[in-house]
């Protein structure tokens, strides 16, 4: 009988794994060359119907997880200015709680713009910290790495 018990509770554990393993939002990156050494990263969210991704910044009420990206030093590249967000930006309010969130549905792109020095053939690396939620629930925070190869 314990062992019956067991073989039930190990069965919950690698069910509940596998559904965060399912990751609600598909990440796709390019880099699109604007002229001589200058290029245009693309980090591309492509978000589950029913989920939503939160923008980097967030109100000063807000308790939800900002998407970050960070990129890897490399002397051969230098950003210029900030990350910006491409897609429709939704503001909600909980009422009950008097707090506001920023975030995306269906798809949000990052763009970065970025100058390499000289012809330099390299990619751009880096990592993306992120939480994606329903109206009901939230999955624990994640954190994937990117890289990006610039071509000429």
């Amino acid at each position: 009988m314990k062992k019956m018990g067991v073989i039930c509770i190990l069965s919950v554990l690698i069910m509940g794994n596998n559904t965060f393993a399912q990751q609600p939002v598909k990440w796709s990156y390019d880099a699109k060359k604007l002229g001589a050494n200058k290029y245009e990263l693309h980090i591309r969210a492509n978000i589950d119907a029913g989920w939503h991704l939160f923008s980097q910044k967030q109100p000063e009420s807000a308790i939800a997880l900002p998407t970050t990206i960070q990129f890897t030093k490399n002397p051969l590249i230098s950003l210029k200015g900030e990350i910006k967000e491409q897609g429709d930006l939704k503001k909600r309010k909980e009422e009950t709680l008097d707090i506001e969130s920023w975030l995306y549905e269906g798809e949000v792109s990052f763009v970065q713009l970025i100058e390499t020095k000289g012809k330099a053939k390299t990619n751009v690396n880096g990592n993306i910290e992120f939480q994606v939620c329903t109206d009901e629930k939230c999955l624990p925070p994640a954190t994937i790495s990117f890289s990006i190869p610039l071509k000429e």
